[in-house]
């Protein structure tokens, strides 16, 4: 089947410009200033519109298996869709954690049947798996995940000798959670002493402190120093954490790299009061300068990725008290009209989201083939409609848990339209989940 898209504003490596493109199977054609194609089976008029490569998101928790209450590799995947994002690097505290490559590979599969949008899974490290993570293939699997602070499954790494091997003998990135255990344990007493069970929601960001993350994180950046290893530490936090990371380095030449989530750079401890446990994360979301920090972080390459750390729980779960309310929310059907709301205000330009979100993540991980909108490369693309506003509600959220802590915004953008390898898998609010997204693959030596 062939596919054309005319008259679209590509936005692609740094540029924008009008232009259409061919597609044939899975893969792209051709990009050209004008195509006339025959042999079309569906033509897109996209006139007005831009289109995008597909989102990589290089974090995101789909809880399947065991936990498949909250979600499931098909209902996020599909929200996932919806979103615009065409691949995704999923963590492994799951039920069981996927700390075995038999455990690992029991993910491919389902992800295999089930997953619409391209899929890969992260390999857990805990303190005693050693052997078994350093068999993991690096072609086949995206990296190896170590938690250096506890969160969503018990996977805390707090093994010096553990870390030390895994850093000095890890072939593939080591993507971090980084929250110091001991500082959290003692600011966690401090304030169980105070409150007993009912501590304040906005006590949140002072119990998951901003020196427990810097202390976590620059503990990570000394240990992939020493060993040269290749660390992506995840969901940045801090304004003294941004500091950790170089600037003026091409991504392709970096060893240690950052991740921002887009909840870091929307929301502050200010927005407690109104969404109270519904913004409920690890790391926390902490200060307006924080935020602030993370967002010029972000634009000043001190941090490479955005991504959304998307992590359902069911809304009777977030409704408990702080600290029995679990972590996490459902991001991934948002991000990238989120961060149009950031174009529209003037704080980021189309081509920056796409570096961030599309480009770079391609880079980082070496993904075949995918992030950019190339001949030969798969067509993984979406299409915006950045006048075209929506609300979210109850109603169009597609996450398994059914709610948003974006519900009742207002978003300026929509995205009408998403191809997985060529496969048009949303189109105008309709999916179609007649074929599955693929397993990436990796260009590592």
């Amino acid at each position: 089947m062939k596919t054309l898209i005319k008259s679209a504003k590509i936005v692609n490596e740094h540029t924008i410009r009008e232009a259409d493109i061919l597609i044939d199977g899975q893969r792209i054609e051709r990009v050209d200033q004008s195509i006339t194609s025959n042999a079309a089976t569906q033509v897109i008029d996209a006139e007005g519109k831009y289109l995008l490569p597909g989102v990589i998101d290089d974090q995101v928790h789909f809880r399947e298996p065991g936990l498949t209450h909250k979600a499931d590799i098909y209902t996020e995947s599909r929200a996932a869709v919806a979103g615009g994002v065409t691949s995704f690097m999923e963590m492994p505290n799951t039920v069981p954690n996927a700390l075995t490559q038999q455990l690992l590979q029991d993910k491919y599969d389902i992800g295999a049947k089930n997953s619409l949008a391209n899929y890969s899974f992260f390999m857990g490290v805990s303190n005693d798996n050693a052997e078994e993570v350093l068999k993991t293939d690096k072609k086949k699997v995206c990296g190896l995940k170590i938690f250096m602070g506890s969160s969503t499954g018990n996977m805390l790494v707090d093994n010096e000798q553990t870390l030390t091997n895994i850093f000095r003998n890890a072939e593939l990135i080591i993507a971090t959670h980084c929250e110091d255990e001991a500082t959290i344990r003692a600011n966690t007493a401090a304030f169980k002493e105070k409150y007993g069970e009912n501590v304040p929601i906005e006590m949140h960001p002072i119990i998951r402190s901003a020196e427990a993350c810097y202390k976590s994180s620059s503990m990570a950046v000394e240990l992939a120093k020493q060993y040269d290893t290749q660390l992506h530490i995840l969901h940045i936090s801090t304004a003294d954490e941004v500091k950790l990371f170089e600037s003026n380095v091409p991504l392709e030449q970096k060893r240690i790299t950052a991740e921002a989530c887009i909840h870091h750079m929307w929301f502050s401890d200010a927005d407690y009061e109104e969404k109270g446990t519904l913004i409920k994360w690890n790391p926390a979301v902490k200060t307006a300068s924080d935020r602030a920090a993370v967002f010029q972080g972000m634009l000043d390459n001190h941090i490479d990725v955005i991504a959304t750390d998307h992590a359902p729980h069911t809304f009777e779960e977030k409704q408990n008290t702080y600290f029995k309310a679990p972590s996490g929310g459902p991001l991934i059907q948002h991000t990238l009209v989120a961060m149009l709301e950031f174009y529209h205000q003037g704080k980021i330009s189309l081509e920056r989201i796409v570096e961030k979100m599309c480009h770079n993540p391609a880079i980082l991980f070496d993904v075949h083939k995918r992030g950019y909108i190339r001949e030969g490369y798969y067509a993984d693309l979406v299409l915006v409609d950045i006048e075209k506003p929506w609300s979210v509600e109850k109603g169009n959220i597609l996450a398994k848990c059914g709610w948003s802590p974006f519900e009742g915004y207002e978003f300026k953008s929509t995205v009408t339209d998403t191809w997985i390898s060529g496969h048009h898998a949303y189109q105008n609010g309709r999916l179609n989940d007649s074929q599955v997204g693929q397993r990436l693959t990796f260009d590592r030596l």
